[in-house]
């Protein structure tokens, strides 16, 4: 199905709903029943029906519709943030006594789910150099189920061979689930290279406007029907329908918004990496990154985060760095319409907290949607005054 059918039509009965161009919100927590025999289908059938909004809601439907055709899925869901997709995947797939082989440094929130919260339920898990495909194998147990993959990683954006792990997890008989909200569907499509889950933090580019906290889950029919029935109908970490049709909406700029900061990261990385003040660039489509050709293999592009490291560790020259910078915001997230930067300087010496398991002069940018040579401007005045 071509793209621009998906993002601007697909699911959409317009004719279902007065013909009006913008799926309605369905509000509505509940869907009442005349005929018993009806009514009997719908409960025998909770995810294709129209029940209770916690199951199948319509306008959650359309989006369902949607994510699925986007990853080429068999189906969705759609969950409350990005995080309950990553833990409904992982949980919905392992019992007490289980074993996950994990990529190291995942999503912080992936790491706590491991490390935390599933040691309490004897689920035990390594986290492994998720570019040595030896030394993923090599973790493997007789008890391991899940094979957890993020590729890019976090931060300094290390590829798995997406290809190799999924077919490494077939002859083990594992499922292999991997966080693609880096790279978007539009940059790349785990399921089609044999993984069986890809999630996402929809909060980032599928929702793209820093309004929706999200998170999505495709696969095939069968394990989103597991998933489906257990861990999302138990712990209801649902989408309402608004925040629905807020995604609806920003799916239909999902493919310029994405070539948008791509074109525009590119632009800035590479004339960050000949800056005299700047030690490294991490962002794969830059052709010092040691798994360039792995990415050109498996991506079709980036979108706009990447990290960079100055040549200075003196925490007054890159906490002045940071403050010298007009245009960049400060926030955790990314994915938006705005560019935004993470010193990770900040994350040093708060109380209660270990300091991060990364170079304190490694910063993260997200590149939004304005002007290149503007934000480029900026860098350049910050970096000239540090």
């Amino acid at each position: 199905m071509h793209l621009s059918e998906i993002l601007n039509h697909l699911g959409e009965e317009r004719a279902d709903y007065f013909n009006a161009v913008s799926p309605p919100v369905i509000q509505s927590s509940n869907f009442v029943y005349k005929d018993l025999d009806k009514f009997r289908a719908a409960v025998s059938d909770e995810i294709g029906s129209h029940l209770y909004t916690r199951g199948n809601n319509p306008t959650v439907a359309i989006l369902r519709k949607k994510l699925a055709a986007l990853e080429a899925s068999e189906d969705a869901l759609a969950f409350g943030s990005g995080v309950a997709a990553i833990a409904a995947a992982i949980i919905g797939n392992v019992s007490a006594g289980d074993h996950i082989v994990c990529v190291k440094a995942p999503y912080s929130w992936t790491f706590k789910l491991l490390d935390k919260f599933l040691r309490r339920f004897n689920v035990t898990h390594d986290f492994v150099d998720g570019t040595n495909i030896a030394e993923i194998e090599a973790a493997i147990k007789p008890n391991t189920k899940v094979l957890m993959l993020e590729s890019p990683n976090s931060l300094t954006f290390e590829l798995q061979d997406i290809r190799a792990c999924a077919a490494l997890a077939k002859k083990h008989g594992l499922v292999s689930i991997i966080d693609n909200s880096y790279c978007s569907p539009i940059f790349q499509k785990p399921i089609t290279m044999g993984i069986d889950i890809s999630v996402h933090s929809g909060t980032k580019y599928l929702n793209g406007h820093s309004d929706v906290v999200f998170g999505a889950l495709c696969g095939s029919k069968e394990m989103v029907q597991q998933i489906f029935d257990s861990e999302q109908m138990n712990l209801g970490a649902i989408v309402s329908p608004h925040d629905a049709m807020l995604i609806i909406r920003g799916l239909r700029t999902l493919e310029l918004r994405m070539h948008r900061s791509h074109d525009s990261a590119i632009k800035i990385t590479n004339w960050l990496e000949q800056h005299p003040k700047v030690e490294k660039v991490y962002y794969p489509f830059s052709k010092s990154f040691p798994q360039y050709e792995l990415a050109q293999k498996q991506m079709t592009g980036t979108g706009g985060l990447f990290s960079l490291m100055l040549k200075t560790k003196d925490p007054q020259k890159l906490e002045g760095f940071f403050y010298e910078l007009e245009r960049f915001l400060l926030a955790v997230s990314w994915g938006g319409h705005e560019s935004l930067v993470l010193p990770i300087v900040a994350l040093y010496n708060i109380p209660g907290k270990e300091n991060p398991a990364l170079p304190i002069n490694l910063f993260r940018f997200y590149i939004g949607l304005e002007d290149p040579d503007w934000l480029m401007a900026d860098l350049e005045q910050a970096l000239e005054k540090m």
